[in-house]
């Protein structure tokens, strides 16, 4: 199913056209309302009609998360405040949040941008969608609420939290999708299960974001509440969710390159990556007013695809998040992404999907421990079959990792649950 169907089987030639275009336009606009953009272009010595070609881009300085940090709250805005009709912000867990705006014309954008992909994922105005992301100013909740009502579909807000209510809506409304973090969307699982009423949901489709998640732990969501489970991108810092999203093919997220030009570059060097090759995103925002984005770099590890999908859409594809540049773990000297450890451990029927990674320093080494749990405590009883799970996964760890990890099992249901982003590194080096 299409939203903009026009738009979204646009081909290559006139896609890189119009995004020509809009980054022209863009960059004067930075050029000419954001100071912050006025002295950072000037200083690079990129005037406007430097901007010829989108190869061009390569001329303008990279922005980051220090950016907006530090121009806190509204440094970077392109238009005054009489013009900003809405406010969103991250959670500001590492200091001050980062501070987003937007105008009318964002928010039409923006919901667009939604619908687009909830349509590609399956969803229709027949849907009855259960948003359990949390209300607020994290961009996620109205993203996908707003999204969700240009299609037609019916939205359920009961935001995070409150499982044993979610569930009971869940029946009585019959909910057919879900939106939520991968994470909670599998703990709603475990609970209808132990509520016993799991054979009463009447879901078919999860709207999954806001955090990394493996095929493995996909497939898990999906064989606990029987649905069909996608994935979608985006970040506050460019919109919200709406940058890019999965079809019903599932070859990776279609990214609306009408509003954003994606780049993947060397986390260390900078340079541009050719195409097809896996390291860090960078996107600017072709069409933001409120607060737009020269080539933000958003430390997600990714490859992108630019050739037509099966399901007939021609805008480029963004691989599955592998990991975070700032969340790779460098342990004695080797990467490690949370996410391998996550499909090794997904592979044993005998551990649920909760984990986490422990990592501390002893006589000038790192070491990593994983947290596993088990799916039933029953196992806590055959000493020799525990043994023999542990020596397993930690084979098969060293195997992926390429380094040695303490692997503990803990009991059923004795790690924290995640109604949000789950928090699964704990990292005491420093400590």
């Amino acid at each position: 199913m299409f939203f903009q169907k026009e738009i979204e089987t646009m081909p290559r030639q006139k896609i890189e056209e119009l995004q020509l275009e809009r980054l022209k336009w863009l960059v004067k606009y930075c050029f000419d309302n954001v100071p912050f953009y006025n002295k950072r272009l000037s200083e690079a010595g990129v005037a406007p009609e430097k901007i010829k070609s989108l190869s061009d881009i390569k001329y303008i300085p990279y922005t980051t998360k220090d950016d907006i940090r530090d121009t806190y709250p509204f440094g970077l805005f392109g238009q005054p405040m009489k013009k900003i009709v809405r406010i969103h912000a991250s959670s500001g867990t590492t200091g001050k949040p980062t501070v987003v705006g937007y105008t009318k014309n964002d928010l039409e954008n923006w919901s667009d941008c939604v619908a687009r992909l909830c349509a590609a994922a399956g969803a229709t105005d027949e849907d009855i969608v259960q948003i359990a992301f949390g209300y607020g100013l994290f961009t996620g909740a109205l993203g996908l609420h707003y999204g969700l009502e240009k299609i037609g579909a019916t939205v359920v807000p009961t935001s995070s939290g409150n499982t044993e209510k979610q569930i009971m809506l869940m029946q009585d409304f019959k909910t057919t999708a879900l939106v939520s973090t991968p994470s909670y969307a599998q703990y709603i699982g475990e609970m209808a299960r132990e509520m016993g009423v799991i054979q009463n949901m009447n879901l078919r489709l999860g709207l999954f974001g806001s955090e990394g998640c493996t095929e493995e732990m996909r497939g898990q969501i999906e064989k606990t509440l029987g649905l069909f489970a996608t994935d979608n991108y985006g970040m506050s810092e460019l919109m919200g969710p709406g940058v890019s999203g999965e079809c019903e093919f599932r070859c990776g997220m279609h990214i609306a390159e009408d509003h954003f030009l994606a780049e993947v570059i060397d986390s260390k060097t900078g340079e541009v990556l050719p195409k097809g090759e896996q390291g860090e995103l960078v996107i600017t925002t072709l069409t933001k007013e409120g607060i737009p984005m020269l080539r933000y770099r958003t430390k997600d590890i990714t490859q992108i695809n630019y050739e037509p999908c099966a399901c007939g859409r021609t805008h480029a594809r963004m691989a599955k998040i592998k990991g975070r540049s700032d969340d790779m773990l460098k342990i004695r000297g080797v990467n490690v992404f949370p996410s391998q450890i996550e499909s090794v451990l997904m592979g044993f029927d005998q551990i649920a999907p909760h984990y986490q990674l422990v990592v501390t320093r002893e006589n000038f080494s790192d070491a990593l421990e994983v947290k596993v749990e088990l799916a039933d405590s029953s196992l806590l009883e055959n000493y020799g079959e525990l043994e023999n799970l542990q020596k397993k996964i930690h084979h098969n760890l060293k195997t992926v990792l390429g380094i040695d990890t303490k692997v503990s099992l803990v009991e059923h249901k004795s790690l924290e649950r995640f109604q949000g982003k789950a928090k699964r590194i704990v990292d005491l080096r420093k400590s």
